[in-house]
């Protein structure tokens, strides 16, 4: 099939009155003008599905489900609102369901159904533990986590860390040594102890000042991150995790480093009720998500169309930049090499965006 395009977002820029052939869902062609073989034409943006790194689920259930059945909805459910590609997170739990989950999800990961597995816990500081469960918060152990990773069968590609635990350094020149992302976050540390991690070979920042010291000073953890060209920032753009004079900083310093995430639980896609996360309870209001009782934060109800939107509309940053950060860098990232641009040879996960709403588009 070839289709045209008022526009499209390719190789970084705008570029206009663009048409694409697409053969078997790989995209086999790219060109500028009039194709008389055009079989349609879309007066909106072309741009690149969304890669979210950091999501719990979605449309009433989480990838911790044991029945694939629901993984697939809370998929598909992200997957209206242009998510093509995901990397489902597991919250701190026991051990032994651990694993159960982990081995569930493996066989997602094999069809291509989900892009990996995201570990975020249980090796989090217990003060900065957000909406996991301080009771199951462990220190990490190398022959445990080795032997999550063998459980995985090479689908774990993300483990988040409190850096300053008892032997987090060590966990992280492994798993880096292993093709595994080690990510910081969920941390008490301060500016030296996250710049071991880093130098270590932590390459990505779990929700950037959530669940961490929100001073941006000399000794904190965010300066450090903040200003630390080697890491990538991830950032849950609703409007009420994160405020705007933190992402002015953002931009100001790691504009090219943001990673655009949901952390989506179980309520992104429906409405405002009584849900859980873990084994904790949760009430949304107004689509903000916390837990029963402290009123934490408990992930959010977050998709990526209205990340994405945020981030031009509130933020300021243009359209190419958007893209970078919600399909490009986490593609990069996670090392996908099919998804992310609009490039020849890659998957056609492809978006129509208006300037208000994003259509994914069907071949």
């Amino acid at each position: 099939m070839i289709f045209s395009m008022t526009s499209a977002v390719v190789d970084g820029k705008i570029q206009e009155d663009i048409w694409i052939e697409v053969l078997n869902g790989i995209i086999t062609g790219i060109g500028h003008g009039e194709n008389v073989l055009s079989e349609k034409t879309y007066s909106g943006t072309l741009i690149p599905g969304f890669v979210d790194m950091h999501s719990h689920g979605a449309g009433g259930y989480y990838f911790a489900d044991s029945d694939p059945t629901h993984v697939q909805i809370a998929i598909n459910t992200h997957r209206s609102y242009g998510t093509t590609s995901i990397l489902a997170s597991l919250v701190t739990t026991d051990l032994v369901t651990l694993a159960s989950q982990i081995k569930s999800l493996s066989p997602l990961v094999k069809s291509g159904a989900l892009v990996g597995i995201h570990l975020e816990g249980p090796y989090l500081s217990t003060a900065k533990c957000g909406a996991h469960d301080p009771a199951l918060l462990r220190t990490p152990h190398l022959d445990e986590i080795k032997s999550l990773i063998e459980i995985g069968q090479g689908s774990i590609r993300m483990v988040t860390i409190a850096p300053e635990l008892d032997g987090a350094l060590i966990a992280i020149q492994w798993l880096v040594s292993q093709g595994v992302i080690a990510a910081i976050g969920h941390s008490d540390a301060d500016a030296d102890t996250a710049r071991m991690a880093i130098d270590a070979g932590a390459k990505v920042v779990t929700h950037f000042t959530n669940a961490m010291s929100k001073s941006i000073t000399n000794t904190s953890m965010a300066t450090q991150v903040l200003n630390d060209s080697r890491v990538a920032l991830e950032l849950i753009n609703d409007g009420t995790h994160v405020p705007s004079e933190t992402i002015s900083a953002m931009k100001a310093n790691a504009g090219q480093r943001i990673v655009l995430v949901t952390d989506a639980m179980s309520a992104a896609g429906l409405s405002d009720g009584a849900y859980i996360i873990g084994k904790l309870d949760v009430l949304v209001e107004n689509s903000i998500a916390r837990l029963v009782g402290s009123g934490a934060l408990a992930g959010s109800t977050l998709t990526m169309d209205r990340a994405f939107i945020n981030f031009i509309e509130k933020d300021g940053f243009s359209l190419p930049d958007a893209v970078f950060a919600a399909a490009t860098l986490p593609a990069q990232i996670l090392g996908l090499n099919d998804v992310g641009s609009i490039k020849v040879g890659k998957k056609a996960n492809l978006l129509n965006f208006d300037g208000k709403s994003v259509e994914l588009l069907t071949f």
